[in-house]
């Protein structure tokens, strides 16, 4: 196998669930069209969710494109092993690279600087296929930094890159009410009944089902929660908003007024580092906090 070959497979991965998405928006938007008096509300969302692309894709062209160059130099300079570019090699990759994704995306639930950039992904009131690329527009920062591990594991740049790419690819497909339960699918693989769970602000689906393409680890690591009703999407603090602006930047004022108000460089620092919600008096009770923006 040639890192072509690994390029080749990753874009024919990223086309087909490309097409399987553009099949199941084309449903939804038939759906919207009939829903009358919601039609404008469900329309303006979507376009909401979309336009968050436009920070998101800046940053990656002109920060995060030579910014992952990063895996090279490592590779190159620092790591002196390397472990060859074979299928089992690969597949291993695309284990490694769901693992990094479920602690990445846990991490970014409960660090509240990174929760400002992933709560734009959770802020929608609707749940369908253009909800999965509304995306924070620095989320690809905190996702490079969190991939640099594998390289010391001997993955090559490109090894990574195609477990990257096969892990997002594959959730093109879950953001749909369209599909309902699947069985005993849902009980390894990240499905639209999973992935709905996790987009609940319900207390009982709050910060749970992390997982990329499967919720083993969510299950290894106490963070499974199967569908029971249909959750209620968004964030649980009072937000539903449609305007572009809001919705890329909805955590950060909280944020800056909290570690504005902060009474220490201490304090401030964990208003940025502890979990969304954390405030000073809620040390003595870290089981109050939760993935909110705000305190329950």
């Amino acid at each position: 196998m040639t890192p072509e070959t690994l390029y080749d497979l990753a874009t024919r991965i990223d086309e087909a669930f490309l097409v399987i998405g553009a099949a199941i928006l084309l449903i939804e938007l038939a759906e919207v069209l009939f829903k009358g008096s919601h039609k404008g509300r469900s329309l303006l969302e979507m376009v909401a969710s979309a336009s968050t692309q436009i920070p998101y894709l800046v940053v990656e062209a002109l920060i995060l494109t030579s910014a992952y160059g990063v895996f090279y130099i490592l590779a190159e300079v620092v790591v002196p092993w390397e472990l060859p570019l074979t299928w089992w090699v690969v597949a291993l990759a695309v284990i490694a690279a769901d693992f990094t994704y479920y602690w990445e995306h846990r991490i970014a639930h409960e660090v509240r600087l990174l929760w400002t950039q992933h709560a734009v992904h959770h802020s929608s009131r609707e749940y369908n296929i253009i909800t999965g690329i509304r995306f924070g527009p620095l989320e690809g920062v905190w996702s490079l930094i969190a991939h640099i591990p594998l390289v010391f594991l001997g993955f090559s740049p490109e090894m990574i890159f195609f477990g990257i790419i096969t892990v997002l690819a594959y959730q093109t497909w879950i953001h749909t009410e369209l599909v309902g339960k699947m069985g005993r699918f849902d009980a390894v693989m990240n499905s639209p009944a999973n992935h709905r769970v996790h987009h609940g602000c319900d207390d009982k689906y709050i910060d749970r089902n992390y997982g990329g393409i499967t919720v083993i680890w969510d299950q290894l690591f106490g963070t499974y929660q199967a569908e029971e009703e249909t959750p209620r999407y968004g964030l649980k603090r009072e937000f539903d908003s449609r305007n572009p602006i809001a919705v890329w930047f909805s955590e950060v004022p909280g944020l800056w007024r909290d570690v504005r108000a902060a009474r220490s460089w201490g304090e401030a620092w964990r208003y940025m580092m502890r979990a969304p919600g954390w405030t000073p008096d809620r040390d003595r009770n870290p089981a109050a906090q939760g993935r909110t923006g705000e305190t329950p």
